[in-house]
């Protein structure tokens, strides 16, 4: 088997697009601060603006990967590790903004690699995801 990897589009394309805005706005704003100002003031106006795009790097960061030995989550700042044999499967309810994972020990984790917003993109990604778990997670047939 490959790699499998689903990112959301538009989670992603929204926070990237809101960091550069911010940081070219706070580079902006440096530059064209009157003369009290000093040069640490200028800095630490850049500093800021690039502090937000870390956190909107964080958040759309979110992804899921499928290989030979499991799943991984990347869920802003937590990863959660899986071999198939925690899964059970994945589930995504009406009006849900993203899927969840069904685990064997009966929790559950939420898979914001997978957006809602995304439409029928979303739809054949969690269709993707089904079907690799039916297949290799503990809900095969045996």
């Amino acid at each position: 088997m490959t790699t499998a990897t689903w990112r959301p589009r538009r989670a992603r394309i929204v926070p990237y697009v809101l960091a550069a805005v911010v940081v070219l706005g706070m580079i902006l704003l440096a530059v064209v601060m009157p003369a009290p100002w000093a040069v640490g003031d200028r800095i630490g106006l850049v500093a800021i603006g690039l502090a937000v795009a870390g956190v909107l790097h964080i958040l759309a960061r979110s992804r899921i990967t499928a290989d030979d030995e499991g799943v991984t989550v990347v869920n802003g700042l937590r990863t959660h590790e899986f071999e198939w044999a925690e899964l059970l499967g994945v589930t995504m309810s009406e009006g849900a903004p993203w899927p969840t994972l069904d685990l064997a020990d009966g929790s559950t984790v939420p898979v914001m690699g997978i957006q809602a917003s995304d439409g029928e993109r979303a739809n054949r990604a969690l269709a993707e995801l089904a079907a690799l778990i039916h297949e290799r997670g503990e809900a095969r047939d045996h």
